[in-house]
């Protein structure tokens, strides 16, 4: 296992990405250089290390400390709502599975309905109705990622209730809902588990699609999304403001991708070698 896992730069890279960014995250819970709100007007706009490792915003914030604490921010609302977009899909996916026929239908055309209204749009509708804010985010981010991860499941349960074993455990009088659990789900965990972290990813981008158009989590949270919002006006003179919250973002998008490509390569039973 050891070897196959050091033949894989991919996953090595995105596993090394993934585990800073969650460490950063979660010492931003404990300690950070500045407050993150903490305004100090006679320094603001100054350049990285002339005030502070990263410098300061517009209102003489420190950076650092606003990209610790957005890391949180992100991560956190990006894993919840994927947490529940992969449960619900999941159990969606499985059931269909198992029923065939005339669910199966329906609950496909359903994921296409859901798939024709992106997550911005969505959160936009949500805003109208419920204001916007962390959990407008998640419930947006969610309901997209449900259809994902229930056509993922559904094609991959297929597959599994044509095997053998699954048709002896049938004519033995095992009830499909004993044989989902028992055998479905555990066959096709590695293929939820490697989507789970490429979602994610995208979770990330679009909780920062939506904070950037002020749909994300209110002020004076820091966001990733919301820094780049901020910084639009402040490209000539401190440009350092748009590329670093830029750099976080594309980063950890970059890092749980390639720990999701790895994923797939290390768990793909064909390849255990």
């Amino acid at each position: 296992m050891m070897s196959s896992v050091l033949r894989r730069p991919t996953f090595l890279i995105g596993l090394v990405i993934t585990l800073f960014l969650v460490s950063v995250a979660i010492v931003s819970l404990f300690w950070t250089p500045l407050s993150p709100s903490k305004m100090q007007i006679v320094h603001k706009l100054k350049a990285p290390l002339e005030y502070g490792l990263l410098g300061t915003d517009q209102f003489g914030r420190d950076v650092a400390s606003m990209l610790m604490v957005g890391a949180w921010n992100s991560l956190s609302t990006s894993l919840l709502a994927v947490a529940i977009g992969a449960t619900l899909g999941t159990a969606v996916g499985v059931y269909v599975a198992a029923m065939r026929g005339f669910t199966e239908t329906v609950v496909m055309r359903a994921c296409d309905i859901i798939f024709a209204v992106p997550p911005i749009l969505s959160a936009m509708l949500l805003g109208a109705f419920i204001g916007s804010g962390r959990f407008t985010a998640i419930i947006a981010i969610a309901v997209f990622m449900v259809p994902v991860f229930a056509r993922l499941t559904l094609g991959a349960a297929n597959q599994i209730w044509t095997r053998d074993y699954v048709t002896a455990a049938i004519g033995m009088g095992r009830n499909r809902a004993k044989i989902t659990f028992t055998h479905i789900l555990p066959n096709i965990s590695n293929q939820i588990i490697v989507q789970v972290t490429i979602q994610l990813g995208l979770a990330i981008l679009t909780e920062a699609g939506l904070s950037f158009l002020g749909l994300g989590m209110p002020p004076p949270a820091p966001t990733w999304g919301r820094m780049l919002s901020d910084a639009q006006t402040f490209l000539g003179p401190a440009p350092w403001l748009a590329l670093l919250p830029g750099l976080a973002i594309a980063i950890a998008v970059m890092g749980l991708n390639m720990l999701g490509d790895g994923l797939r390569d290390l768990l793909d039973p064909r390849d255990q070698t």
